[in-house]
């Protein structure tokens, strides 16, 4: 039984994984954390998630609490903070945690050669399906057609482009041998001019309740090829960040991503 601690553990992801480790073989949720001043801390973790009680209350701090592997899904700061306490504790790290600066990367990747850790985007087993079709038709038309990122999320979201939008364009941007800062174009207002040749563009849409939805085109003369996913509930991403966490425990300390958990690369 891998014995789980959910980070951020009454916020939608949270409450998502853990809705769904009832209903995973081999997985039980041990630990349930939340920040200082929560008004959820002291909640059973399974009531808290609308399911059955689990006697895990949900607490600010790990001491003295049992896991295997953490998942965690709140902000950069926190991360950081909680990858430290994995490192310390010789426990594995599953983060699908959006918006970290190249530096708070480059921190986690230090961490990452102590103990295994997991970087998501996004942990949708279709998502990362479209990612290696991505690489195949930026290949094989990316260098002849305008390419466009479209990206849709509630209106909660808090950072924009997404970080699987970034991830997309990322992915296209190494296999045309571009960098996304320099090709990248996230902003578009007033008299832009022609678009340049070679560019990546980025359209966000916030609204709603919308789970995740992203569309890359490749436009050409007379055709235009499109790779969409559309998440319509969250347990797409929890399933995805559960098989993550019992991979993840059976590996050697390193940085990883759900590419390598789906043996897509």
């Amino acid at each position: 039984m891998i014995n789980l601690a959910i980070a951020g553990a009454s916020g939608r992801m949270g409450r998502a994984i853990i809705q769904q480790s009832v209903e995973t073989t081999g997985v039980e949720v041990s630990a349930a954390m939340e920040r200082s001043g929560s008004a959820n801390l002291g909640q059973d973790a399974g009531l808290c998630a609308g399911i059955k009680e689990l006697g895990v209350k949900i607490s600010d701090t790990l001491d003295g609490q049992r896991f295997d592997v953490m998942l965690d899904f709140t902000a950069p700061e926190a991360t950081l903070e909680h990858a430290k306490l994995c490192s310390n504790s010789g426990k594995a790290l599953m983060t699908g945690t959006t918006g970290l600066t190249l530096e708070q990367k480059r921190q986690l990747q230090e961490i990452a050669k102590d103990i295994p850790v997991v970087l998501a985007a996004n942990t949708s087993v279709g998502i990362n399906l479209c990612v290696a079709l991505l690489e195949i038709a930026a290949r094989v038309i990316g260098d002849v057609t305008d390419i466009e990122v479209i990206e849709a999320h509630h209106r909660h979201k808090v950072d924009a482009p997404s970080g699987t939008a970034l991830l997309l364009g990322e992915t296209i941007a190494s296999a045309l041998g571009k960098s996304l800062p320099d090709d990248g174009i996230f902003c578009r207002e007033g008299h832009t001019g022609e678009r340049p040749t070679g560019s990546i563009g980025f359209s966000t849409i916030r609204g709603g309740d919308i789970a995740g939805e992203h569309t890359v085109m490749f436009i050409g003369e007379s055709e235009r090829i499109e790779i969409s996913h559309r998440a319509t509930d969250r347990k797409i991403f929890a399933r995805g960040a559960l098989r993550a966490a019992q991979w993840l425990v059976t590996q050697r300390a390193g940085f990883y991503t759900m590419q390598d958990v789906l043996g897509l690369r």
